[in-house]
């Protein structure tokens, strides 16, 4: 029994699947920015993890089945994936609430011309990944000329519509520690991110969310070079609150990879920690029964989830 599994014991607590609210869908590991803190491990060089066609297909079927309130994209860059505005436009025919974890770069990648008026067409909501309001943060964790570029993108989704007080073009943005420490409180550091950006850069937004980095894959060995990993588990442990429990995404999301095999989270699918019942579930095979009262699969990487205020895909839970 692992650690956090043995917590739940301790205060007896059975970490199961509800109803599937939200399907969150990793499209690939392509991505423009090879950023220190990815637990993707996503960058310009993952060209062959990525969705095809088939697999974009069969969610489309699968949302069919399962009527989800969200589908949730994200990546690497999911819009790098040839079948992202695909996604995209049968979700919205659906009615079905429709979320791009956004790097914001992006929108200056050659082919991405008129992504914004796409996504503002289709009422997408925006996560856009923006670790500090400091150009030097932002560099240092994502590299050189990055901050800039995510100010430019931001004050043209704001000329689209995004972000406005008055609009239903949702802009959200999403904090993630530079150092081995946990994110500070979302509701200051939210006033602290609107004043620094409005004044600054004439930029608005809606929300902040703040998200705990986990320590798997990249981030993993950048804490092991800097000898920071164990005293960073250790924080997150000694920072369990059991009030989070409740609120954990992977009790209401369904999370599929590129190659549709089926997950809990998008951590777990980094980790090979599928779902599955002898076999490996996936987006062509498995159906609602499969899916009722599922066991969460957990492991140490949990406790970033329900360290401090807890930290989930759309920020902190507590």
């Amino acid at each position: 029994m692992n650690r956090f599994q043995a917590k739940l014991v301790e205060h007896f607590y059975d970490l199961r699947k509800s109803s599937i609210e939200i399907l969150q869908v990793n499209v690939g590991k392509l991505c423009n920015l090879t950023c220190s803190h990815c637990h993707v491990e996503a960058g310009p060089t993952k060209t062959k993890e990525n969705m095809n066609w088939k697999t974009a297909e069969a969610i489309v079927a699968l949302m069919d089945d399962l009527k989800p309130q969200t589908l949730d994209l994200t990546g690497g860059a999911p819009e790098m994936n040839p079948h992202f505005r695909y996604l995209v436009a049968e979700a919205f025919t659906r009615d079905i609430h429709i979320i791009d974890r956004c790097n914001l770069t992006i929108l200056f990648e050659k082919g991405m011309e008129g992504l914004g008026d796409f996504l503002a067409q289709h009422h997408v909501e925006i996560i856009a990944s923006l670790p500090c309001y400091s150009e030097n943060n932002v560099d240092q964790q994502r590299g050189n000329g990055t901050f800039s570029k995510s100010v430019k993108a931001l004050q043209k989704l704001n000329n689209l519509g995004y972000g406005l007080p008055d609009e239903e073009l949702n802009l959200n943005l999403v904090y993630n520690p530079v150092g081995a420490h946990l994110p500070p409180a979302q509701e200051q550091l939210e006033n602290d991110y609107k004043q620094r950006l409005k004044n600054d850069f004439g930029i608005a937004f809606h929300k902040l969310y703040t998200i705990t980095n986990m320590p798997i894959t990249r981030y993993a060995k950048y804490l092991k070079a800097f000898n920071q990993l164990e005293s960073y588990m250790e924080l997150l442990i000694n920072n369990f609150n059991p009030h989070t429990l409740d609120g954990l995404m992977c009790r209401n999301t369904l999370n599929v990879s590129w190659d549709g095999k089926l997950f809990d989270c998008d951590f777990n699918q980094m980790l090979g920690m599928g779902m599955g019942n002898r076999k490996p579930f996936t987006v062509f095979d498995v159906t609602k029964k499969d899916l009722e009262n599922w066991q969460v699969r957990t492991a140490n990487h949990c406790f970033g989830c329900t360290a401090g205020a807890g930290s989930s895909c759309q920020g902190a839970l507590r």
